[in-house]
């Protein structure tokens, strides 16, 4: 079995996003957004590897090595390293894991290259943001960024419920809570039902897994907090209709109402590759809940917030291919990766000025 210590250190040295611990393959990190194996050795893991080297961070029998649940979600720190979250689970040839490696502390929203118009969420008292992106696309540390900047410049309450805990926030000018799945609640709704009876100014929402917690959620930015939470969606369109589909048929139309009245904003974001090779860079697609998305949402006319946003650009709103174009046309990414992340690559290309 492999030293889990020397991986991680040999992981943060290279900047590596991800450590990956497979059956059968060689340690492999995530650089950059490409798989590059950690040993160049010829030693592969073993069926149980995974579970022996990250057990010290687990509650798990002392005989046998079988996960009690198909997958394990953690967070664990080791001295002198960094602090990382894992996904400990099942496989058919064994358990397998992935770590994801966290900053050791929280970026600033500037230092994340997010566009300026973000921050502005963090001045607002009330309403619902959305931070959405495909997996690994920085949305949690987006999240972190900007209710650490309300922690650092407003006396409010935070409260955070996450499955897990990521980034641990001290208290400052705000007082914050943070709540764990599995130890401290059992589910998001529970968390946050119970969150609505603690004197919140501010919720963060780690993840809207099911309907309870979307409608408490909506309850809560509709009964005056500002809440903050994510979605596995490419875009802002369908960030929204993903949250309506979940709902019964019969009640998508109050869910509509409600959206348009508490919803501030989504911010959709991908991280791609940049051209040089050395790092990744934010694409970030961003809607804004003014009058007219607000009536679109309302009247389910959800196919013609592209072009409100298109038209919104004077008050803050871009596509995704207004991202995508600017960071090509200044050089920063490629052209083939630009195309790839596109919702709508006809209009990307007209966007697109170099050669």
């Amino acid at each position: 079995m492999q030293d889990l210590d020397q991986l991680l250190k040999n992981a943060v040295a290279l900047g590596a996003s991800d450590l990956l611990l497979v059956p059968g393959a060689r340690p492999t990190v995530r650089l950059h957004g490409d798989l590059v194996p950690l040993d160049q050795q010829d030693t592969l893991l073993l069926p149980d590897d995974a579970t022996a080297m990250l057990r010290p961070f687990l509650s798990l029998p002392e005989k046998g090595d079988r996960l009690p649940s198909a997958a394990m979600d953690f967070c664990f720190d080791r001295a002198g390293i960094g602090r990382f979250r894992c996904n400990l689970h099942r496989t058919r040839a064994g358990t397998a894991a992935a770590v994801r490696i966290l900053p050791e502390k929280i970026p600033d929203l500037a230092a994340l290259n997010l566009p300026p118009q973000v921050a502005r969420f963090t001045e607002m008292v009330k309403g619902f943001v959305l931070i959405v992106g495909p997996t690994g696309a920085g949305k949690s540390t987006t999240l972190a960024s900007l209710v650490e900047r309300i922690n650092h410049r407003r006396a409010c309450h935070i409260i955070t419920i996450e499955d897990p805990v990521e980034y641990h926030l001290a208290h400052a000018r705000g007082l914050v809570e943070q709540i764990e799945i599995g130890d401290d609640t059992p589910s998001f709704a529970e968390a946050l039902r119970h969150a609505l009876r603690q004197d919140p100014d501010v919720i963060l929402v780690g993840e809207m897994r099911d309907l309870n917690t979307i409608a408490i959620a909506l309850t809560a930015a509709e009964t005056g907090h500002l809440v903050f939470s994510t979605l596995h969606t490419g875009d802002t369109r369908h960030a929204i209709e993903r949250m309506i589909d979940v709902f019964p048929a019969e009640q998508q139309n109050q869910v509509r109402q409600q959206i348009a009245l508490s919803l501030t904003g989504v911010v959709a974001q991908h991280l791609l590759p940049t051209r040089d090779g050395a790092g990744r860079v934010p694409a970030v697609e961003i809607l804004l809940a003014t009058d007219n998305v607000r009536n679109l949402i309302r009247s389910s006319r959800t196919h013609q917030l592209y072009s409100a946003i298109e038209t919104g650009k004077g008050q803050g709103m871009q596509t995704l291919e207004d991202s995508l174009a600017a960071l090509y046309n200044a050089g920063r990414i490629t052209k083939d990766q630009a195309l790839l992340h596109a919702t709508n690559p006809e209009q990307l290309a007209a966007l697109l000025t170099r050669s």
